[in-house]
């Protein structure tokens, strides 16, 4: 119980306002999905799953000191032994974030600053395509630990982190199927830590930003792993977008260290020597819908027949801005993987907003398993080409900050390397649906 009494002594406060006070905010997403023609090896061909999150969030502010707290409760009903349910869908009752803040004005001279904060948080860095916390997947990711956020002059900034990513428990099917109760742990056996530099330039649209995280992994008495020891780095140079004007983004990560072959003991240690692009250039109309139409090429890298693990580690990164939904499609990540893309988006409204992506997927290892699938054909006889993605995303305020649906839809034409592996599951191309209700309180 001691680990809610943060949670309840801000839910007993009386509230006040959101600068110098207690926040009280709380969202239930219930989804509904369905999948013909699963893509990834060991599920249902066909299957369907009722998922629903509920999040409370607290926050209370006096001065510069800031005390926040906030419970994710992650359920899902209707799976049988077939469907894909991980830690991914089901994390129940959990205080994900518990922290203490405090910002230091004029920390390093007038007009700096510094923000600290320790406990438990989540966190959204750079791109998120190395650390985020996930928000279409059913749960999120969490972090133990101590972040700096600096505030320099000349227009740059930069955030430090040391954590302890959280194991999201419990981890076996019989749990988690029956949505059992059992907190998260964090320890020394995984630990994350670097941070990001940014600086703004010329008009404070763009931004170059450079990165560098580390992850070390090691072994437990209940959990064999591959020893990770894994060092990232990267440079991103955008623009975002506006009115009447072109943006880009170009993000290029190169991974190095060791992991071991397999979650053997013995297993042989392989340095790694892997790395990720990804490009995007795009443009928007000065029309009352801001329509943006965008090129888009992504790739990471897959393991080949060398000496050295070359597969792409995305680390703790989200997925579903860039390549696919999560849920029980989850079969395009960021690993083994090219994609060129072209997208559209538009808001016809404050209510509504939409967007459609066209993607040819290949490998970029013809003998590594394609991206998330578990598909591989070692011999590479089976080609490169996974297939053509067509996914589209509509959302509608129903009642404007209250109530938001949204569905999303996704069509996967397999290629013959989706058809002709010999792993591949059954069954023809691939039709995800999801339709979700966001009710605020």
């Amino acid at each position: 119980m001691k680990r809610f009494s943060l949670l309840a002594l801000l839910l007993v406060a009386t509230p006040a306002c959101a600068e110098d006070g207690l926040t009280l905010s709380a969202n239930t997403r219930l989804r509904y999905e369905t999948i013909e023609g699963q893509p990834r090896t060991g599920f249902n061909e066909s299957d369907d799953l009722f998922n629903i999150r509920t999040i409370v969030t607290g926050e209370y502010r006096s001065g510069q000191l800031k005390i926040g707290a906030e419970l994710y409760d992650s359920r899902v009903y209707g799976g049988d032994a077939g469907t894909p349910i991980t830690t991914g869908e089901v994390n129940t009752l959990e205080l994900v974030q518990a922290y203490v803040g405090y910002d230091i004005p004029d920390a390093f001279g007038p007009g700096t600053k510094l923000g600290l904060q320790a406990g438990r948080f989540t966190l959204n860095l750079g791109s998120r395509r190395l650390v985020a916390a996930d928000h279409y997947r059913n749960t999120t990711n969490g972090y133990t630990g101590i972040r700096a956020d600096l505030g320099l002059p000349d227009d740059l900034s930069a955030t430090l982190i040391y954590t302890l990513p959280q194991v999201r428990l419990p981890d076996n099917r019989a749990d988690l199927v029956d949505n059992h109760v059992r907190f998260d742990r964090e320890s020394f056996d995984l630990v994350l830590w670097g941070g990001l530099a940014t600086k703004k330039l010329l008009g404070k649209r763009g931004a170059v930003e450079l990165a560098y995280f580390h992850l070390g992994e090691r072994d437990t008495p209940k959990l064999a792993t591959r020893d990770r020891s894994l060092d990232t780095v990267g440079l991103r140079l955008y623009r975002d977008p506006a009115a009447g004007r072109a943006d880009f983004e170009s993000e290029t990560i190169y991974q190095f260290g060791s992991v071991r072959a397999s979650l053997a003991p013995t297993a042989a240690k392989l340095d790694v020597s892997a790395w990720f692009t990804h490009l995007e250039a795009g443009y928007t109309f000065k029309h009352p819908w801001a329509p943006r139409i965008a090129l888009e090429f992504d790739y990471a890298s897959g393991d080949g027949r060398g000496a050295k693990f070359t597969r792409f580690d995305t680390l703790f990164g989200m997925r579903r801005a860039d390549l696919a939904p999560a849920g029980l499609y989850n079969a395009a990540g960021r690993a083994n993987i090219v994609a060129t893309g072209l997208r559209v988006e538009a808001t016809p409204s404050k209510r509504i907003d939409a967007f459609a992506a066209y993607r040819p997927l290949w490998l970029a290892s013809r003998y590594d398993s394609f991206s998330t699938t578990g598909v591989r054909d070692a011999s590479g006889n089976s080609g490169r080409f996974a297939g053509h993605q067509i996914e589209a995303r509509i959302r509608y305020w129903l009642i404007p900050k209250r109530l938001r649906l949204e569905w999303n839809g996704l069509l996967l034409a397999k290629g013959r390397f989706l058809r002709d592996a010999p792993n591949a599951p059954p069954g023809g191309d691939t039709l995800y649906n999801s339709l979700n209700a966001t009710i605020s309180f």
